[in-house]
């Protein structure tokens, strides 16, 4: 069975890198650890905790996607609603709020979901931002719940993943046979 560990990294993109860094790494305090190319082509990886980054390529004809509200559908081409950062705790959920207030960021009233509490907000490229602290002692993956009041066939199947409806795998990669590559991203640890 394959066994996750979390999101290495979102890599989203840019035209300003200079005002993502000020909002990223000088307003919400992530550490920017790697970057590499030149002027109109560069990518940037800003720590959000140890083994997760937000990584942003600056690309000079890119535009910022319009503002719009995150959970709110949309029409046409579109690739994702949101990312929700989490946070150690409900102390550093309201002094980002504080933060984020201060430099005339908009940011919403913290809500309570339940098992998390949550605020949004945008960054320079107006990417939705939800950034959530866990509600203590109460853990949704611990009894999966869907409140969906029709939901489809295949998710009346249950929570757990059910391999079966894949082909199986006949000829697995024979360990001698394996080949790794070089990626354009070993040039930020070859020197190191």
């Amino acid at each position: 069975m394959i066994r996750y560990r979390g999101i290495n990294h979102v890599a989203l993109a840019t035209n300003d890198m200079d005002s993502t860094i000020r909002f990223w790494r000088d307003l919400l305090g992530m550490r920017l650890i790697a970057g590499m190319g030149g002027p109109g082509e560069r990518q940037y990886f800003f720590e959000i905790a140890e083994h997760i980054m937000i990584s942003f390529f600056e690309w000079a004809d890119v535009e910022p996607v319009p503002d719009r509200d995150a959970g709110r559908p949309v029409k046409g081409p579109f690739v994702f609603d949101h990312i929700c950062i989490e946070l150690s705790g409900e102390e550093e959920l309201w002094q980002l709020k504080d933060r984020l207030e201060a430099a005339d960021i908009w940011v919403t009233e913290v809500m309570d979901n339940g098992f998390i509490h949550s605020m949004f907000s945008t960054d320079p490229n107006n990417i939705q931002l939800e950034f959530c602290c866990r509600v203590k002692g109460i853990n949704i993956s611990d009894r999966p719940v869907m409140i969906d009041s029709a939901p489809s066939s295949i998710t009346e199947e249950g929570a757990e993943p059910l391999y079966h409806a894949w082909p199986p795998v006949e000829t697995p990669s024979r360990k001698e046979e394996r080949k790794i590559y070089p990626g354009v991203l070993k040039k930020l640890v070859e020197d190191a």
